[in-house]
């Protein structure tokens, strides 16, 4: 996006956009949280399997991959979905279910954060939709 010339006016602004670049860092920092997750299945009864290492790292990869889709209709669901697969993963290891867990909520957040924004467009209140000069701050 270039900066507007003189006497042209700034183009408004776009909530999707940056409420893409919010998904897709939580995907990146999912991803993180994953493979941090490896030292913890290492540790626990069974240790470190090639069933899930494989599925940890495999799965760290899937988060990245989807990490640069999230513009597309409907993603968003195909990051909650992405949650269960972790929850079924509790079998594997306990810690993969709690990840998919604790990851589900914080995709659930970001759906009512969506609708949320979308609500607000749709009547006109974001910021970049006010007209006249912005509230003076103290």
């Amino acid at each position: 996006m270039s900066a507007p010339r003189a006497g042209q006016a700034p183009a408004p602004g776009d909530p999707w956009r940056s409420f893409r670049g919010i998904m897709a860092a939580a995907l990146i920092l999912e991803a993180i949280v994953v493979l941090l997750a490896l030292p913890v299945v290492s540790a626990g009864e069974d240790g470190l399997t090639a069933v899930s290492g494989t599925f940890l790292i495999g799965m760290a990869v899937v988060l990245v991959l989807m990490s640069g889709v999230q513009g597309r209709p409907g993603i968003i669901w195909v990051n909650l979905g992405i949650q269960a697969v972790f929850v079924v993963g509790a079998l594997i290891h306990g810690a993969i279910g709690f990840i998919g867990v604790v990851f589900a909520g914080v995709w659930a957040l970001m759906i009512y954060l969506r609708s949320e924004v979308k609500r607000r467009q749709d009547r006109g209140q974001l910021p970049f939709q006010q007209s006249g000069p912005p509230p003076e701050r103290d």
